[in-house]
């Protein structure tokens, strides 16, 4: 049996990429030649059974590009999800600036929904519970007297898969990170 393994990063026929995906379904693309390129250099090795005397041995790199491109590509930016706003924010409240557990943080609408705020990446903020409750309500910052300590914006593709996968690799994070912005500046 094998152990946990990461998941492998898989990437479209232009190596843009598309999703996490676990091993076995990597093993399934590569018997399907349809892994087009791949790359990394902490590959997990799988033993099969005996053939000829011979074990088998299939190699999986920790990138893989298939041939095909998709039918449904992801969009350049993802979803809105409190994991990824919490994970964008480093788990720091953008207000006080300390650092919480994921359930003691909230989604905050910097312009609130009931003034006319949008629920997008760009109007949200982590924010503890204290901060979003208590301090802000249903006010902007400026309204409640507070500012934030960093600026919103929206994820690329190649960030989310980033800050989704607690255990990426190297090679993948290299990857993935060549293809997302800069953004150490938007911290004041």
């Amino acid at each position: 049996m094998i152990a946990a393994h990461p998941p492998i990063l898989r990437l479209d026929a232009g190596g843009l990429p598309v999703s996490w995906i676990h091993w076995q379904r990597a093993a399934e693309l590569i018997f399907a030649d349809r892994v087009l390129w791949s790359l990394g250099d902490a590959p997990l090795r799988i033993q099969g059974g005996l053939r000829g005397g011979q074990r088998s041995v299939l190699t999986i790199d920790p990138v893989i590009a298939t041939r095909e491109a998709h039918r449904n590509p992801a969009p350049d930016t993802p979803p809105l999800t409190n994991r990824l706003l919490f994970a964008r924010d480093r788990h720091t409240c953008l207000y006080c600036g300390n650092r919480f557990p994921e359930h003691e943080l909230t989604r905050d609408h910097i312009v609130p929904r009931c003034q006319g705020g949008e629920d997008v990446w760009t109007n949200t903020a982590s924010s503890c519970k204290r901060c979003n409750g208590d301090r802000k309500g249903g006010r902007t910052p400026e309204q409640a007297g507070m500012s934030l300590i960093a600026l919103p914006y929206a994820p690329s593709r190649a960030e989310a898969l980033i800050l989704s996968n607690r255990r990426i690799l190297a090679d993948q994070n290299e990857y993935l990170s060549a293809l997302a912005p800069d953004r150490d500046d938007r911290w004041n």
